[in-house]
């Protein structure tokens, strides 16, 4: 298992959140951090801090992205005219394997990027097997027949955890779904509050 897999376990409790709204979160019994010391991490967060805990809260969301890509997608948005976080979370949110956690093919952001990376997605009748894919309006994103009936797949379609953003169009009896728009980020149905306006600041001391 690779230390970003091993993470996911301890993100919600570094942060102090449920940021997947998952009923097995450790945070639903535990509200302190990770750690031997995690029960005396309590004090209050400077300007930076704050900026870093919602980079990092942002990061983790999307299967604790690496630095080198988030920073990567941070630096596009930046480039591109209009509000820099509304931009950051679209493009954030085009990624195939988001895409195929919105539309609940999967249970996680980390299980989607594994059943990507497998080959289990075709994206307009293609394999597509790079989770940092991004989709466009009107793109049809399918499971594999041979895929279909995969436990993970079932076990999500029938998941009441959370809904499909109305951004995404699903047919959960053909496992089909189609990218209708880039969302706003108030479109977005995080679990947790974000603020990637901070993330927005954070980048842009360096």
């Amino acid at each position: 298992m690779t230390k970003r897999q091993e993470s996911k376990y301890k993100i919600d409790r570094r942060m102090g959140e449920n940021i997947w709204g998952r009923p097995k979160s450790p945070v639903n019994r535990r509200e302190y951090g990770p750690g031997q010391h995690g029960q005396r991490r309590k004090g209050k967060l400077s300007d930076y801090g704050v900026q870093l805990r919602a980079k990092q809260k942002l990061k983790g969301f999307y299967g604790n992205i690496s630095e080198k890509q988030f920073r990567g997608i941070y630096k596009e948005a930046n480039r591109l005219r209009g509000d820099t976080s509304e931009i950051l979370i679209g493009l954030l949110e085009r990624r195939l394997d988001a895409v195929v956690y919105r539309a609940k093919f999967v249970m996680t952001p980390f299980a989607a990027r594994q059943f990507v990376g497998h080959g289990h997605i075709l994206v307009n009748g293609k394999r597509v097997n790079v989770p940092s894919y991004r989709v466009r309006e009107g793109d049809v994103i399918e499971v594999r027949e041979k895929s279909k009936n995969l436990a993970v797949v079932l076990e999500a379609a029938q998941s009441a955890e959370r809904d499909t953003p109305d951004y995404i169009e699903v047919d959960h009896d053909k496992m089909v779904a189609k990218f209708v728009r880039v969302p706003a980020f108030g479109d977005v149905p995080y679990a947790a509050h974000m603020e990637p306006n901070l993330v927005v600041e954070f980048y842009s001391r360096s």
